[in-house]
């Protein structure tokens, strides 16, 4: 008897040699006797960026568009609404001075200018009715972007927010009270807009507008250049949010991660060629041979194994399929399994077929429920206990997985 070993996406020689060492090493001790061999497939037939990158926009050095930061700061608000209020709420705008409420003689009884902004927030939140009310210009605007039915909720949110009360405390005087406005308005549209979600259908043009009518109707102006939240979230933004890490997040997508994702990719548009290597390597020698194949090597050997039995045979010498990890049960749903239009059966032909999958790595699916009453596939469930991605590594060191393949190997009477 002998196991074949394919690795999955991404594996290039060091990690593979690694791998298949401490995969020689299980089943050598499990199956005495047997033959253990690798198919390295991931230099000859993985993917590569044969241009360097250069269809990546922004992967090399550049100058940035100024607008990036505006850009970034958005999306700091629509993931947390209130981020802006929060700085002031904590930093205020003089970090040396006192706040309005530590000034032992101001008048009794007057109260800041942060709190008659904070007071027209409650208003409009409170308002009976339509909150949207006197002005026909918002009302068309949310009714226009999708964003009406979260508004209220976001008004009321941010009203009732401590970092509102917070940030209203601590205003000094009738200028930071109009950027305390803006910041208002931007927590209320941000948390509109996060609502409607994918619902949304709101330019930044739009956005902006809705800022500055309900900025208007806070008693606030444009934002005070220079005002402290304005450069404290903008140098937050910068780090983590703007052009550059975007293209730093491009570059780990595309580039950093061309061996894992641009390795599926090929193969569904050239899986031919790594089948064909499959099939070559898996006849070089007489079976019984247990293939053994590991995310997208399961996808391939899944593919293999079907479109031979389909058209010519089972493929000689392969007895048992054993897919780790695998992608193939949810390709074969979608339609998008080579070998397998949706509602097809595996053909006469197939080898027996153990399914081994981790409910913590997202990148495993059940094989049994998508094809029901087969009884060559078994699905068995191995916990690592470590949360994906590791968990889509780590199966093989986990006694349970060569469990499984004895048992299977001991039912297909291979061993």
């Amino acid at each position: 008897m002998r196991f074949l070993f394919v690795h999955g996406t991404g594996v290039r020689r060091d990690r593979h040699d690694t791998l298949f060492a401490l995969v020689r090493e299980r089943l050598a001790a499990r199956f005495p006797g047997a033959a253990v061999d690798s198919c390295f497939w991931g230099d000859r037939f993985g993917a590569g960026l044969g241009s360097g990158g250069r269809s990546v926009p922004g992967l090399r050095p550049g100058t940035a568009d100024p607008a990036d930061a505006e850009t970034a700061e958005w999306g700091l608000l629509l993931a947390d609404p209130l981020c802006e209020l929060r700085v002031l709420a904590e930093a205020g705008w003089d970090a040396d001075g006192p706040g309005p409420d530590d000034d032992p003689f101001a008048p009794p009884g007057v109260r800041s200018a942060g709190a008659g902004v904070l007071d027209l927030l409650h208003r409009l939140a409170e308002a009976p009715g339509d909150p949207r009310g006197e002005s026909g210009e918002l009302r068309a605007l949310l009714d226009g972007t999708g964003l009406a039915p979260g508004f209220r909720p976001a008004l009321e949110a941010a009203a009732g927010s401590a970092e509102a009360a917070r940030a209203a405390a601590r205003v000094p005087a009738e200028p930071q009270a109009r950027e305390l406005a803006t910041a208002l308005a931007r927590a209320v549209t941000a948390g509109a807009l996060a609502t409607a979600g994918a619902d949304a259908d709101c330019t930044a043009a739009e956005r902006d507008r809705l800022v500055e009518l309900l900025t208007t109707r806070l008693g606030g102006g444009a934002r005070v250049p220079g005002a402290r939240a304005a450069a404290l979230l903008g140098r937050l933004a910068l780090r983590v949010s703007t052009q550059p890490l975007l293209n730093a997040w491009r570059g780990s997508l595309t580039v950093g991660a061309t061996p894992a994702l641009g390795d599926i990719l090929r193969y569904q548009a050239r899986g031919t060629e790594l089948r064909a290597f499959l099939h070559g390597r898996i006849t070089a020698e007489p079976g019984p041979t247990v293939l053994i194949g590991h995310s997208l090597g399961g996808i391939a050997l899944v593919d293999l194994l079907a479109l031979e039995a389909a058209s010519g045979g089972p493929v000689p010498g392969a007895e048992l399929l054993v897919t780790v990890g695998s992608q193939a049960p949810y390709l074969y749903e979608l339609g998008a399994l080579t070998a397998l239009p949706p509602g097809s059966a595996l053909p006469y032909g197939f080898p027996r077929w153990l399914n081994v999958y981790d409910r913590q790595d997202v990148l495993s699916y059940l094989a049994g429920p998508v094809f029901p009453g087969d009884p060559r596939v078994t699905d068995h469930e191995v916990r690592s206990r470590q949360p994906f991605p590791a968990s889509h590594s780590a199966y093989w060191k986990q006694p349970s997985l060569y469990e499984h393949i004895g048992r299977a190997v001991a039912e297909a009477g291979l061993g």
